[in-house]
């Protein structure tokens, strides 16, 4: 945008001419009464100390020009250039180092660069000549084209924009219209697309002739709607006349072909709406101002038209249904200004000096080109606010003004310069023009600044204050700084209350929330102007119910306090609780008291309300709404003094409630007369909390006995009769079926605490229960038959199922009571049928001495019949074991006489040595062994027991050191030895030599036994129980010759018995197949083996 090649004139004497004065806001005087104009005070208020930004900027573009500028036209930043020499320079301003020079072939004698015309889209170029010549230039071309039909000095082009923006790569200029300076009008379309048969002329018609022949100065048409355009507006304006075209258009714009010919021909008749304006120049200026330039189908603001007499503006009313569409038609005067030293010559002789050379059309200003100087002038109050003077070369001629309709950029040219008009701060002043016309609103728009729109809002609140319009008052004095006190003195003074409240409403809610102490000031006053105003509205209701109709102040009073209502609950943290009860309690307005404590969650206080008023089911509902349990606690001895079920069914929704803390509430039942036929509503919380809700405490259970155990007053107005002490279901009940403590078992109210109630009460049944639950199955079965109830002393006997001789006993004392004071002989004999446990002689001591016989004869005789049966019985089963023992002994005998044939190779299936060089077993799973494997092998599997018989038995048969070769050879001498034996456990014991044979080392091992404590295995020594079960039948052990046998015949029976006993147990099954099962629990390899088998 040529911003590198721009140089601001900034130098003193070249800069803004004039300059309104700087505003500044300070505040305001604290006149309640003062009535200043609206704009007071802002002539004398001075901005701030930094000057504010200008309005517009003049900088001249760094362009060396190689001849003299004749014209410039800009559109969609592409700025194009015709110079005296007919060269045409174009320039894209987004790249601005990429100059375009095109030369038209033609000399500057015989053709002179009149105008340029340049489309919205910045790519159709048409150049005019004083010779009536013209040349079209499309971008992108390097050299013109010459329009040989366009034969005429055009002075104004109307392009179609709507379609130029739209489409950006269209080669068609579309419909156009051309205003040529002998007055005529022509349409014409123009079509860049190269085509050897068709050249760039489409087609031109005349579709109308000016009556006054003078120059189409300026030409402009819009289609209307932009949604669906049906009618067009082609404006049309000469140097002293303007016209406006409305109608039809022959076709759409978006389809080629001619448009306007049907618009002008229906005005060949009848005259088009003409604004005359009559000047003696021959020249003027057609612009237009589109806030949306750059959307195709936007539409014109407004237009302003300069002519001789002034600036003829107005806006554009496209819903207009009469021919003049220019609203609010207005002729501007031009400014005067006073003559300067040098003046550069004129235009043209016949342009008077007051009329400007150009002009330029922004959204707030008109811009004027004088010859030495640019102005500005507001178009809102058609003030000067922008004058600059032209750094003008000596001799240099100011041309004129263009503007870039689509970019609102505005360039002004001289025959060597280039000037940017820069838009800068336009708007700065506009706020404060509105403000002047009243236009608050607007002004507001355009208010930059805090100060300013303090300034418009403080004078719209005094314009509606003096207007009698208080409620918008209100509502501008709070957004704005005048003094607090100020507006409640005029409000009041006013009488105007209602606008007052608004006024502090607004305040409020701009009051910063760290400001505690003037928001609670602000909320407390409301809280007393709407009381106020709520008692008044009673007070009007009242008063006028009988000769007016009070519906609207009904209203209005609902209203009202939906809006207190509302009030308190938005700033209910602003408000002091104890002045705003004062207020409300002063007013007399209970419903606004109960609903504020509502509120701020004072539900307290309204419990409060309801129970002094004795509205117990709204207290319960209050508390029901609310999570406080305190609530509960505090009300709840009151609530259930008048309310007990409703109370009770509060209680049980809220399972938060600690049961203890609701004691003395549920006290206050048990001495409250009421209707038996009712529940009791004490009882019926207490059953809910423990079997419900689980409740283990032992004052909840004893508090449920004292509720049960007490025999309830009746009430005055009930006809039905007391509970009788005797009705002990519902206190049984609950003793059977009450929980219990799981770890130990005990019922978790206290025991005695049950007892010692039901015995004051005369509960009879529940003491015996109370008794059986203490395991005091005597006292429980005395109590029974003290009050003469046999059949609760029945249940309570059979009651311990594990203690045969206590439930006899216990029958005993039901006997005792049956026979010697009930005196009923017959019913103890029907007595006796009960129960198993006591027969008829179990009862006879209880028989006085003299009783008759025949009494219980029959049962007598019953007896002794039942005894003779079971000895029968007995007598049966002796028998049967008898047969039973003389089979097991033939068993026995012919498994004594069983034999298994074996081979005489046979091995031991342990050692697999010859089976036959020792004492050996077989077994009938075929399995042998020598003795003392069979014993190594067996004791490993055998239990404990097992073992140590064996070691008894062991220690028993082997007394000293025998020779086991002497005792079953007698003749052989005594100093042969037989061969020595493998080494038994002497590490173990600490022998320090080795044993020579089984018996010494069993010997040793009889001494060690004590010592070795539960190693039962390592004390079975195989060798030595070998020779002891293998040896003959008359050995004797520890007899060493035959002349002692014959004193130890007892002592070798005895032996003989020890050693069967032995045999049976270490033979008694195969330990092969024993281990199979018995081993399934041990490792395949010891901890003390070392196998390496498994690695790998």
């Amino acid at each position: 945008m040529f911003d590198d090649y721009v140089e601001h004139a900034s130098a003193p004497g070249l800069s803004h001419g004039v300059s309104l004065p700087q505003v500044q806001y300070e505040g305001f005087e604290p006149s309640p009464y003062d009535q200043d104009d609206n704009a007071g005070g802002l002539g004398t208020s001075v901005e701030s100390a930094v000057p504010a930004a200008p309005l517009f900027e003049l900088g001249r573009v760094q362009y060396t020009l190689p001849a003299p500028l004749i014209s410039l036209v800009v559109s969609s930043d592409v700025l194009s250039m015709g110079l005296s020499n007919n060269l045409i320079v174009q320039i894209e301003l987004s790249r601005s180092e990429q100059v375009v020079k095109i030369q038209i072939p033609r000399k500057p004698t015989e053709f002179t660069i009149h105008k340029l015309f340049l489309d919205p889209s910045g790519r159709h170029l048409l150049v005019t000549s004083l010779q009536g010549e013209n040349w079209y230039l499309y971008r992108g071309w390097k050299k013109p084209r010459q329009l040989k039909s366009f034969k005429m000095v055009i002075e104004s082009v109307a392009w179609n924009k709507a379609a130029l923006l739209s489409s950006t790569h269209s080669l068609s200029t579309r419909e156009m219209l051309i205003g040529a300076r002998n007055g005529t009008i022509y349409e014409a379309v123009l079509d860049a697309e190269e085509d050897f048969f068709k050249s760039q002329e489409r087609y031109l018609q005349s579709v109308f002739t000016l009556p006054e022949r003078q120059p189409v100065t300026g030409l402009k048409f819009d289609f209307f709607p932009p949604s669906d355009p049906k009618r067009a507006l082609v404006i049309v304006t000469t140097p002293s006349r303007i016209y406006q075209f409305v109608g039809m258009p022959d076709r759409r714009s978006d389809d080629s072909g001619r448009v306007f010919s049907g618009i002008f021909a229906s005005y060949r008749d009848t005259a088009p709406k003409i604004s005359e304006l009559p000047g003696n120049v021959d020249y003027s200026e057609l612009h237009a101002y589109s806030p949306n330039a750059d959307q195709a189908h936007s539409l014109p603001k407004g237009i302003a038209w300069m002519t001789v007499p002034g600036i003829y503006h107005g806006t554009l009313n496209f819903e207009s249904t009469s021919d003049d569409l220019i609203d609010g038609a207005q002729l501007l005067p031009y400014p005067t200004f006073p003559s300067t030293s040098s003046v550069s010559p004129p235009r043209k002789t016949t342009i008077s000096s007051d009329m400007p050379a150009s002009m330029a059309l922004t959204e707030f200003h008109f811009v004027l080109l004088y010859k030495d100087r640019v102005v500005g002038l507001s178009n809102l109050n058609e003030q000067l606010t922008y004058e600059e003077v032209l750094p003008l070369k000596p001799n240099e001629v100011v041309r004129g003004m263009t503007a870039d309709p689509v970019r609102k950029t505005y360039w002004v040219y001289t025959d060597q310069s280039l000037f940017e008009l820069v838009v800068t701060n336009e708007h700065r002043d506009v706020w404060k023009i509105y403000l002047q016309k009243g236009k608050y609103d607007t002004a507001l728009q355009y208010a930059t600044s805090a100060s300013h729109r303090d300034h418009v809002m403080t004078a719209q609140a005094r314009a509606f204050f003096d207007d009698g319009r208080y409620f918008q008052a209100a509502q501008c004095y709070a957004q704005c700084s005048v003094s607090f006190e100020e507006v409640t003195l005029k409000f009041l003074d006013a009488g105007e209350r209602d606008a007052l409240r608004s006024y502090l409403i607004s305040r409020l809610e701009r009051t910063r929330k760290t400001d505690l102490s003037q928001r609670m000031m602000l909320a407390t006053w409301l809280v007393e102007f709407y009381l106020s105003k709520c008692n008044e509205l009673d007070d009007l209701v009242a008063s006028e119910s009988v000769s007016h109709d009070v519906d609207n102040l009904q209203a209005e009073r609902v209203i009202l306090e939906d809006d207190l209502r509302h009030f308190f609950e938005t700033y209910r943290g602003n408000l002091d609780p104890n002045t705003v009860y004062e207020l409300i309690q002063g007013h007399g307005r209970m419903d606004m008291y109960l609903h504020y404590a509502t509120v701020i969650g004072d539900l307290e206080r309204v419990v409060e309300h309801w129970v002094m008023e004795e509205e117990w089911t709204k207290a319960i509902e209050v508390i029901n709404r609310q999570s406080n349990l305190e609530l509960y606690y505090r009300f709840g001895p009151v609530l259930i003094s008048h309310a007990p079920k409703e109370t009770v069914d509060s209680w049980l929704r809220q399972q938060a409630l600690d049961p203890l803390r609701l004691i003395p509430a549920l006290l206050r039942l048990q001495n409250v007369p009421r209707d038996p036929l009712s529940p009791n509503q004490a009882v019926r919380y207490l059953t809910n909390v423990i079997f419900e809700q689980g409740n283990a405490s032992p004052t909840i259970h004893n508090l449920m006995i004292t509720f049960y155990a007490s025999v309830p007053a009746p009430s005055a107005s009930s006809t039905s009769p007391a509970l009788h002490p005797e009705d002990d279901g519902p206190l049984l009940r609950f003793l059977s079926t009450a929980p219990s403590d799981p770890l130990t078992g005990k019922p978790y109210y206290d025991l005695d605490y049950a007892l010692r109630l039901c015995k004051q009460a005369g509960r009879t049944q529940p003491c015996v229960h109370i008794y059986s639950k203490m395991g005091l199955w005597e006292n429980s079965v005395d109590l029974a038959l003290e009050k003469g109830d046999l059949e609760l002393a029945k249940i309570n006997a059979d009651m311990p199922e594990d203690d045969d001789q206590l439930r006899k006993k216990l029958w005993l004392k039901i006997a005792k009571y049956v026979v010697q004071d009930k005196e009923d002989i017959k019913m103890a004999m029907r007595f006796l049928e009960n129960t198993d446990l006591l027969k008829i002689e179990d009862i006879l001591p209880f028989f006085p001495d003299f009783v008759v016989i025949d009494d219980f004869k029959d049962e007598i005789c019953t007896a002794l019949e039942g005894y003779a049966a079971h000895i029968d019985v007995l007598k049966g089963e002796m028998d049967e074991a008898t047969h039973n023992a003389e089979a097991i002994k033939q068993d026995i005998s012919a498994l004594q006489k069983r034999f298994v044939t074996i081979d005489a190779s046979e091995t031991c299936s342990v050692c697999s040595l010859a089976l036959l060089t020792r004492q050996f077993y077989v077994f009938p799973c075929q399995h042998t062994f020598h003795a003392d494997c069979l014993i190594g092998l067996t004791k490993e599997y055998l239990p404990a027991h097992a073992l140590r018989r064996i070691i008894a038995l062991q220690t028993e048969l082997v007394k000293g050191p025998l020779d086991r070769s002497s005792i079953t050879n007698p003749g052989t001498p005594a100093t042969r030895h037989a061969p020595s034996q493998r080494t038994l456990l002497s590490a173990n014991f600490g022998i320090g030599a080795p044993l020579q044979n089984g018996t010494r080392a069993a010997n040793a091992l009889g001494r060690n036994l004590l010592s070795a404590g539960d190693r039962l295995r390592d004390l079975i020594v195989p060798d030595a129980l070998a020779s002891v079960v293998t040896a003959p039948a008359g050995w004797i052990p520890g007899i060493g010759g035959g002349a002692k046998r014959g004193g130890g015949e007892r002592d070798a029976e005895k032996a003989e018995r020890m050693r069967k006993e032995l045999e049976d147990v270490l033979a008694a099954s195969c330990p092969l197949c024993e281990s199979v099962v018995a081993g399934l629990d041990r490792p395949f390899v010891q901890d003390s083996e070392v196998d390496a088998s498994w690695a790998l």
